[in-house]
């Protein structure tokens, strides 16, 4: 029977193993990630780009199908957005978070970061824009 206790217990555990292995490989490191977005070091890029590919079969192994959603004006400033601020961070939002639990503190900087710009997202989006986020509400 699937508890709302031994799924918290699963997710935490999860993720630990989660940190732990992408810490191991060096996916938490700023060094590393920096050398992946300006191509001096491919290992990473093609650990992505590998990643990729196998979730893709399993997708189409499992025939999981995409659920029909709109794409509205502001997917692709969003997405060059969060592109940018990962290559600025060193990391999309789990990484500082990562960091942070292996002792890099100025990841507290970025965690920061993601929280003032996911409010001003909601801000900018709800007195402005008034875009539909769909199944993405933040």
């Amino acid at each position: 029977m699937r508890t709302r206790g031994g799924i918290l217990l699963a997710n935490i555990v999860t993720g630990l193993a989660l940190g732990f292995t992408v810490t191991s490989i060096g996916f938490g490191d700023y060094i590393e990630l920096s050398r992946m977005f300006t191509f001096q070091d491919l290992r990473m890029l093609l650990s992505f780009g590998g990643a990729v590919v196998i979730i893709v079969c399993v997708f189409a192994l499992l025939k999981v199908r995409r659920t029909p959603g709109r794409i509205h004006a502001g997917v692709i400033p969003g997405a060059v957005l969060f592109g940018t601020g990962w290559a600025i961070s060193g990391g999309c939002p789990a990484i500082p978070i990562i960091q942070v639990a292996s002792g890099y503190l100025p990841a507290l900087v970025t965690i920061v970061g993601i929280v003032v710009g996911v409010r001003l997202c909601r801000w900018v989006r709800g007195r402005y824009l008034h875009i539909d986020s769909g199944s993405c509400e933040l």
